[in-house]
């Protein structure tokens, strides 16, 4: 039920409210019928002023006669309108009471709209923000649970990832050290079966024999350039010694194995196989 038909279901149970507006009907009556009074004898003031003096006019000057006639009327009229005080209407208590009960009623019945429509306003609010907050609740809890999540797995990446990479480093650098070790050792017997120093028990001369108790194996050349190589790899050349076999120099240096210095013939460096 609207707020409107409980206010007429009231006044059809009050007795005093009929009443009230019976009496505001019977006065808003007679303020018509004073106003249709008044309306009346200003319409006859009216005529009888305007048929003032229209006999006296002329056919040479009747626009002229006739503005100067209604400069009259009007000048009349004004006269009489400033000499008469105006009527005060009649007013009782009791009129003026009834009259103000309905104003109340009236702005009453609008308030109350304006109240009930800002309260649903206010339900709708809530509500919303309710939701809000229950999705703002929701979202925090997967957050929280995505970042104890991420930190789980990143601690378990971070400790997996430390102990294999070292491990798997660790097996690496074994394997690389034996399998070093076992190309030193078959390049070794390679090259004592193959290329082995000239024989210092034959018989030769004395000064041969002498010559050739000094020379080193084409093993330990190369070993020499492969560790200045990767020690001093911005100057790798070695300085030709006399210990160096002359026939295993030129071998190395016509195979692509050695390289001879630019400006000096006398130094000679490993190309560098590893780049």
């Amino acid at each position: 039920m609207s707020m409107s038909q409980q206010h007429l279901d009231q006044q059809d149970l009050d007795p005093d409210s009929t009443t009230e507006v019976e009496n505001n009907q019977n006065a808003e009556e007679e303020l018509f019928k004073e106003c249709e009074e008044m309306w009346k004898d200003m319409e006859e003031c009216q005529n009888k002023l305007s048929l003032v003096g229209t006999e006296t006019l002329t056919d040479s000057n009747a626009q002229l006669s006739l503005l100067i006639m209604q400069a009259k009327c009007l000048t009349a009229e004004l006269s009489q309108w400033q000499n008469e005080t105006p009527e005060i209407i009649p007013l009782s208590e009791e009129i003026l009471v009834s009259l103000g009960k309905e104003q109340f009623t009236k702005l009453k019945h609008d308030l109350e709209l304006v109240l009930s429509t800002v309260q649903s306003k206010n339900e709708k609010l809530k509500e919303d923000l309710e939701r809000e907050q229950q999705w703002l609740r929701e979202q925090q809890q997967i957050m929280e649970s995505l970042n104890a999540l991420h930190n789980k797995m990143k601690e378990q990446i971070v400790t997996f990832s430390e102990s294999r990479v070292i491990s798997e480093l660790k097996t690496k650098l074994h394997d690389i050290k034996e399998y070093r070790k076992k190309l030193l050792i078959t390049m070794g017997e390679f090259l004592e079966d193959h290329f082995p120093l000239p024989d210092r028990n034959a018989k030769k001369k004395k000064k041969n024999k002498e010559t050739t108790e000094h020379l080193i194996t084409l093993h330990e050349i190369l070993e020499i350039l492969l560790n200045r190589l990767f020690d001093v790899p911005h100057d790798p050349y070695v300085k030709i010694r006399d210990s160096f076999w002359p026939p295993y120099i030129e071998l190395l240096l016509r195979n692509g194995i050695a390289l001879r210095h630019p400006e000096d013939p006398t130094r000679i460096r490993l190309e560098a196989f590893h780049q």
